[in-house]
């Protein structure tokens, strides 16, 4: 498709989907966000307590998976109240992903819902219903915290380094994005940031008059040294907002000196349980009206403590002490911010720790979690490399498993790193590692080896 085809349809699909982000109550929604940055203790845990409250209450009764366990639990002689929160059972992703419709309330239609489909950082695939109501509320939250606060909003014109596949990965001619009228979008190939072609994505922010880039630390660290080798000072944002990925202080510091801006870190997920922005402080604040996260009382200080997170944006399709997959270390004291706000402080997200893959014409790939759209039949899966022109996928199988499965997430794989071999190994289970984490992605290239690919 020619390129202007291609932003002519991702036009049309950015104005569908600001109709269900976005109607002419979105900014007094996001005025209260920001006005509930600075409530009292005893305000939240007022709010808190009355969402919670109606969320269980919701859940126990109106949602069919929740209503079976605690009909199974009263059976078997169980008074405890759903009324508490510490009384549910923790939900684990492979029950949400095996009975993901069972978490839509009776008296929603799922076909009049918005269907999220992601795969996460564990290549596990997972369905999240959503109605307007609750796309709009997530928004309104997100343009507050993802966006005003670091001086910029929607209507601004920005950039996004993402993980979709614009052009075949083959093709070496630029543009590697597509602008996106409706969402005042330029989106990026985080698939083509080979050497030779990051001059091209930088003056593409230049003529496109990009105020402010989103994306993968790792994609904007690549971005960032190319903009210093190439000594451009005439490709300058007001903000850079990582995501998906953790950021740490030497890619802050060569990004921020790149672009001329401050960098800003934030965490989320698609399944809306729970979220984190960077304010100009450097706290990481946790978004209370976003979700509950427990914390254990026998966590110790400075450790990192896996995450419990019961949402609360989407009552539709409640996910109640939902284990994420990711972990973080909490402040261990009540912190009175620089910044004023009122909101718990994360000292740091941990888990999405996955590490990069190499190609053989220099560049590095990152988050693959898309080659498992779709991917029914699998549970787990985990992407290995061997070598420059080697992959082995270890996954593990389930009921609907079928070997075109394979074909597809090799061409997938393929599409994305070049003239590669992928190879396929089924396991009982997935290794973790000694802190308990999963690694989605991992790369046993030498380091010697890893340096001369990324050169060039």
């Amino acid at each position: 498709m020619p390129a202007s085809s291609r932003s002519i349809v991702a036009s049309l699909r950015g104005y569908y989907l600001r109709w269900w982000r976005y109607d002419k109550n979105t900014e007094a929604r996001v005025e209260e966000a920001l006005e509930r940055d600075y409530w009292t203790k005893a305000q939240w845990d007022g709010w808190k307590q009355d969402r919670l409250s109606y969320i269980l209450h919701r859940a126990a009764n109106k949602v069919p998976y929740y209503r079976e366990v605690w009909s199974k639990r009263r059976k078997k002689g169980d008074r405890a109240s759903y009324e508490y929160l510490e009384n549910w059972d923790i939900l684990e992703k492979s029950t949400l992903r095996q009975r993901g419709s069972d978490f839509v309330a009776d008296d929603c239609d799922a076909k009049r819902m918005f269907r999220d489909h992601t795969s996460g950082t564990t290549g596990t695939s997972l369905d999240i219903w959503l109605t307007r109501e609750t796309v709009k509320s997530w928004y309104a939250l997100s343009e507050a915290r993802w966006r005003r606060w670091y001086g910029v909003s929607k209507k601004d014109r920005w950039a996004i380094l993402g993980g979709q596949l614009i052009v075949p990965v083959r093709q070496n001619r630029p543009p590697f994005w597509v602008w996106n009228a409706g969402m005042n979008q330029l989106y990026m190939s985080s698939y083509h940031l080979a050497p030779e072609f990051l001059r091209f994505y930088l003056t593409a922010l230049k003529e496109h008059r990009i105020r402010y880039l989103v994306g993968y630390s790792s994609s904007l660290t690549s971005l960032a040294q190319s903009a210093l080798s190439e000594r451009r000072k005439d490709v300058t944002m007001d903000v850079v907002i990582t995501n998906a990925e953790p950021l740490y202080d030497h890619q802050k510091e060569l990004i921020s000196e790149a672009f001329g801006c401050p960098v800003m870190e934030t965490y989320g997920m698609a399944e809306m349980a729970a979220a984190a922005s960077e304010c100009s402080n450097g706290s990481l604040h946790q978004w209370p009206d976003a979700g509950v996260i427990e914390k254990s009382d026998s966590a110790f200080a400075d450790q990192p403590v896996e995450l419990i997170c019961t949402g609360l944006v989407n009552p539709d399709m409640p996910l109640i002490r939902y284990r994420v997959g990711d972990s973080a270390i909490f402040s261990d004291k009540a912190e009175d911010c620089g910044c004023g706000r009122t909101l718990p402080i994360l000292k740091k997200i941990e888990g999405r720790n996955d590490d990069l893959l190499y190609t053989t014409d220099g560049r590095r790939v990152g988050r693959l979690d898309p080659v498992f759209k779709d991917a029914s039949g699998i549970a787990e899966a985990q992407i290995v490399q061997i070598s420059l022109r080697e992959i082995v996928v270890r996954f593990v199988g389930s009921e609907g498993f079928e070997k075109a499965i394979e074909r597809t997430i090799a061409s997938r794989l393929q599409d994305r790193m070049g003239d590669i071999e992928v190879h396929f190994e089924r396991v009982e289970k997935i290794e973790r590692t000694a802190s308990g984490k999963f690694r989605a992605v991992v790369c046993e290239l030498p380091a010697e080896e890893r340096s001369a690919a990324a050169s060039g």
